[in-house]
C-alpha cells in the first residue's frame, strides 16, 4: 500500500511558542529570564529541547553539557503541562491527509519528538484517529536521521517502504528520506522557509492545498 509518513514540528503543526515556553520557564527557574524569542528562535524550537536549552546557556556564557542535561527533564514535564496552549496545525494540513485516506494511502507520523509528548498532543488537537501510527524519538532505539523510524512507522501504518515518502521540514528529514531510499518533500512554511530548498528534496511543499498533486507524481 502507498504510504505518505509525516514529520510532526514544523510539519503538520506549529509548535514552536510552546515548546520555546517551556525553556523559557528552566530559565526562569533559575533566575535568567526568558532566553529564547518566540519568534526568531522558532527554527531553533524545532531542532529539539536540548537545542533551545544549547542556546539560551550559550547567551548566558555557559551551554555546558552538564548544565544541559539536569535541565532537558525539566524541558519535558514544564511541555507536558502546557503542550497545546499556542500549538496550531498548519492551514489544510489535515483535510490533505483526510483526501490521502480518501484515495487508499496509509498515512503515519515519524517525530524527533518523545512518542508520549507526540500521542498527547495529537490526541489534545484531536487528529490521531487520523494517523495509522505515530513513531516517536524513543519508540526505537534510534531516531532519524536514522531510515529505522520511518521503516516502522510506514509499517505499523499498513503501508509498503518501496512505495512511501516522508514529508518533513528540516535537515534530518532529508536525510531519513535518502537513508530509506524515499522521496522527500519538505514544507516552505516553516521558520526556514524556501531556504529548504537548498536541501534538494525530491518536492517542495507551498500550502497543503498542494500536497495531493505532488504525491502522485512522486509515489503514484
Amino acid at each position: 500500500m502507498r504510504c505518505v509518513i509525516f514529520d510532526l514540528d514544523g510539519t503538520l503543526a506549529d509548535t514552536s511558542r510552546d515548546l520555546i515556553a517551556s525553556a523559557n520557564a528552566c530559565f526562569r527557574d533559575l533566575g535568567h529570564g526568558d532566553m529564547l524569542d518566540p519568534v526568531d528562535d522558532a527554527a531553533t524550537a524545532f531542532r529539539g529541547g536540548r537545542a533551545m536549552l544549547r542556546l539560551g546557556f550559550s547567551r548566558l556564557g555557559t551551554a555546558s553539557s552538564d548544565e544541559i542535561d539536569a535541565q532537558y527533564p525539566r524541558l519535558l514535564a514544564f511541555y507536558a503541562d502546557a503542550i497545546d496552549v499556542h500549538t496550531r496545525l498548519y492551514p489544510g494540513a489535515i483535510e490533505a491527509v483526510e483526501r490521502l485516506r480518501a484515495a487508499d494511502y496509509a498515512v503515519g507520523i515519524c517525530t524527533n519528538k518523545p512518542e508520549g509528548l507526540a500521542e498527547t498532543l495529537m490526541t489534545r488537537l484531536g487528529v490521531r484517529e487520523f494517523f495509522g501510527s505515530l513513531v516517536g524519538a524513543d519508540t526505537l532505539p534510534v531516531r532519524k536521521p536514522d531510515p529505522a523510524p520511518f521503516v516502522a512507522a510506514v509499517t505499523r501504518a499498513g503501508g509498503d517502504p518501496k512505495q512511501a515518502l516522508l514529508i518533513g521540514d528540516t535537515v534530518t528529514d532529508r536525510e531519513t528520506a535518502r537513508a530509506a531510499g524515499v522521496p522527500s518533500i519538505l514544507v516552505t512554511f516553516g521558520p526556514e522557509g524556501r531556504a529548504v530548498e537548498a536541501l534538494e528534496p525530491e518536492a517542495l511543499l507551498d500550502h497543503y492545498d498542494a500536497l495531493d498533486v505532488i504525491v502522485t507524481r512522486l509515489i503514484g
